[in-house]
């Protein structure tokens, strides 16, 4: 292993005892870094100046990369130069003159409640796999899941009788999340019939199987998202986390409290949830502006 192979693997190790995060998050935080040491070439992590990251940003620029990419790159390597500061392996930190790059607030991607309806309905259920892609389609969008926590649903999260699922979110945090009686229906009948001819004689603790009886994806769950939305004849860019978007939407809506929508999305700060207000306020705009007789 290289030496800044050895620093890399060291701050994770740091990130994962002191904060408890998620095995994603990590993995996000280990490219940024070792897309940075691949572009140093000569230098080490630990030589680098404030010019050489202000280059390396310039850089990913020119190639087509995002402000919010920047932003993220940028976030990863001052909080990589603020523990080697504070681990006394540096004097000065490279990033703290650093400007971040400005993004713009943007609104999730979200869909209508007939479009939902119609992403619902496009699996053909009659074969067990496409009964196993609605009831995924159906749980998502009625407890307004993150893609991870979905695929990673054993059955000892799940209370069918009370119609909820624990689930485990960014963390390692818990919380219950009510799933409705439509979800739970589906999440019955799939598992008395559909996932016991999708495994056959093979075991799995996993909620969620796929034909080869190993553990759902994230990444094929991503592709069941595109190919039901393509046959729903839905023409948006919809990813898994789209789902979720619709889920906080439609609750708002609907007049939920924002605090309890936070609760059911394992948010830890409000202010993350309250983008969801501005698709709500968008929505009674639109309603206000075709109906109302001085809209």
């Amino acid at each position: 292993m290289s030496g800044s192979a050895k620093i890399i693997e060291t701050f994770l190790n740091a990130l994962w005892l002191e904060f408890g995060l998620s095995e994603n998050t990590l993995a996000a935080y280990g490219s940024d870094l070792n897309q940075f040491d691949k572009w140093l070439k000569n230098l080490t992590l630990e030589d680098v100046a404030e010019a050489d990251i202000s280059l390396f940003l310039l850089h990913r620029q020119k190639q087509g990369q995002s402000s919010r990419s920047a932003a993220r790159m940028l976030s990863s390597l001052r909080r990589f130069y603020s523990y080697l500061l504070r681990e006394n392996r540096l004097s000065v930190d490279p990033t703290s003159l650093i400007d971040a790059p400005h993004i713009g607030r943007s609104l999730p991607g979200s869909l209508s409640e007939s479009e939902v309806e119609q992403l619902l309905q496009a699996p053909e259920t009659v074969h067990a796999l496409g009964f196993r892609d609605r009831t995924m389609l159906e749980l998502v969008y009625a407890a307004g899941l993150r893609v991870s926590e979905l695929v990673g649903i054993t059955f000892q999260q799940i209370n069918l009788r009370q119609g909820c699922v624990r689930i485990i979110g960014k963390g390692d945090k818990e919380r219950l999340v009510p799933i409705g009686e439509e979800a739970t229906s589906w999440l019955e009948r799939y598992l008395s019939g559909a996932r016991q001819d999708i495994l056959g004689s093979r075991q799995s603790d996993y909620l969620f199987v796929t034909a080869r009886g190993s553990c759902m994806t994230r990444q094929a769950f991503w592709h069941i998202i595109k190919r039901y939305a393509k046959l729903a004849g839905i023409d948006k860019d919809l990813s898994p986390h789209t789902l979720r978007h619709a889920f906080a939407t439609h609750l708002l809506n609907h007049g939920a409290d924002l605090r309890v929508v936070q609760l059911l999305l394992g948010h830890s700060d409000l202010s993350t949830t309250q983008i969801y207000t501005h698709i709500a306020q968008h929505r009674l705009k639109e309603i206000h502006s075709k109906f109302h007789p001085r809209g």
